[in-house]
């Protein structure tokens, strides 16, 4: 391989790749950065529909099987713990990921 111009642009399309993967480096970190406000914005936000989606989830199912078996309203009522189970462990295992 050459040490020419593409070698050059390739580790500048690496660096960039590289930069991107791990997020943006702070250079002050005495200044706050705008970015981790949105980031946190949108981690909120994301937990947030995940419990919802859960819960709505958890009480369809359950409503669905009170008309199968004609048991109103108990196997809607015996889902809504189920569903703020659920939703707490996604929102636990989005919390260790980020």
């Amino acid at each position: 391989m050459s040490d020419g111009p593409e070698k050059t642009a390739f580790e500048e399309r690496l660096q960039a790749a590289e930069d991107a993967a791990h997020g943006p480096k702070r250079k002050d970190p005495g200044k706050s950065d705008a970015g981790s406000a949105q980031r946190a914005i949108e981690l909120a936000m994301r937990l947030g529909v995940e419990m919802v989606a859960a819960m709505v989830i958890a009480v369809v199912i359950g409503w669905g099987l009170d008309r199968l078996f004609h048991t109103k309203p108990w196997l809607m009522i015996l889902m809504v713990p189920v569903g703020l189970a659920a939703g707490l462990r996604n929102l636990l295992r989005a919390e260790r990921k980020e």
